[in-house]
């Protein structure tokens, strides 16, 4: 029997105890041993570090925000490490590199990105290696300042890619041993557009960016030696006849670089998407339902044959099967209740 175990970030609203702990029922095609994980105000972010030894979370303490750490345990329990914290609020994504020595966080509200060394000796989070504030503003109404929603390494590692829904930009950052930040190359993006979360095709060539105003992907390529991003594609994520309110949310692509997944809230689906190899360029498959209000995140489990997404609004998380040959969903289960969840991740492996 394979079972995977996955963590649910939350706002600790009406019922949200924080940190939540389920397991995928691969067998059974189940979620279940759905628990609280770890206390928290806010978790609303989650990021696992490749070892599969650390959870590092989003957190609120007070009127300070920042980045906490926990130990993940052999049971489904998270035992907290420490916290760091600066005065306002909270990020609202975070992201480490493979091997642990720095942690990342974007922080929508005041428009920063921060990084942290990790102490190699107990997972630890140390104090802001670097505080980095944009400027400028877009055209639209809710983008009246800078809004950093994403910050997370190239395939490489070489460079921090920054997504500024604010300011409709991807900028690009270089790493330095001491974990401080240096800035390499902004690309300014279609104006108010509001970039969101973005992701790498597995050849390290081409990247996917998802769009929360305009509700498109861009299709970019990367280019490793320099740091620099261009532009390929512009698509939309929503069928020609809606036009209601939607707002875009998370984006993965399948270990395969075959499909690439786009989350609609608003008119509450999963695009699928088609990858052409050679050009990095998309094309639409199909929307599924998320069967909820208001899809924050979904993941592809490790066996990649399952997404769990989670529809914040709702409060239910949603199973779905995948077809590997053609990318598409198919509906198991929508009854998994969870307060408020916002952010999906899974461990690599569970014994």
């Amino acid at each position: 029997m394979t079972k995977y175990r996955g963590y649910i970030g939350t706002y600790t609203k009406g019922e949200s105890k924080g940190i939540y702990s389920f397991t995928l029922n691969t067998d059974d095609k189940k979620i279940e041993n759905l628990q609280v994980a770890g206390e928290l105000e806010n978790p609303t972010y989650l990021t696992i570090s490749k070892d599969n030894q650390f959870l590092y979370s989003v957190a609120k303490e007070g009127e300070a925000g920042g980045i906490a750490a926990f130990a993940i345990n052999d049971g489904s329990g998270l035992t907290a490490i420490n916290s760091q914290v600066l005065a306002g609020s909270s990020p609202c994504h975070v992201s480490v590199d493979s091997k642990n020595r720095y942690v990342f966080s974007a922080n929508y509200h005041k428009g920063e990105v921060v990084s942290h060394m990790i102490s190699q000796e107990n997972g630890s989070v140390q104090p802001a290696a670097s505080v980095i504030k944009h400027e400028g503003r877009g055209p639209d109404s809710r983008q009246e300042k800078p809004h950093t929603h994403y910050a997370g390494l190239t395939p490489d590692e070489k460079y921090l890619a920054v997504v500024d829904l604010g300011i409709d930009a991807l900028i690009t950052y270089a790493v330095h041993d001491d974990g401080s930040l240096e800035k390499v190359k902004l690309l300014p993006l279609k104006a108010g557009s509001g970039p969101r979360h973005l992701t790498f095709h597995p050849n390290g060539k081409f990247a996917y960016l998802m769009t929360e105003f305009s509700s498109e992907v861009i299709v970019l390529n990367y280019h490793s030696e320099n740091g620099h991003f261009s532009e390929i594609q512009y698509i939309s994520t929503l069928p020609a006849y809606f036009t209601e309110n939607n707002q875009g949310s998370a984006i993965h692509i399948s270990s395969d670089g075959r499909f690439v997944y786009a989350g609609n809230r608003g008119h509450n689906s999963i695009a699928v998407f088609t990858v052409n190899q050679d050009s990095g360029e998309i094309s639409f498959i199909e929307h599924t339902s998320t069967e909820g209000d208001w899809p924050r995140d979904f993941a592809l489990d490790p066996s990649e044959k399952f997404i769990v997404a989670s529809n914040q609004e709702s409060g239910n998380l949603v199973l779905f099967s995948r077809d590997e040959g053609t990318g598409k969903l198919t509906l198991i289960q929508s009854d998994i209740a969870v307060p408020y969840p916002v952010c999906v991740k899974f461990l690599q492996v569970l014994s």
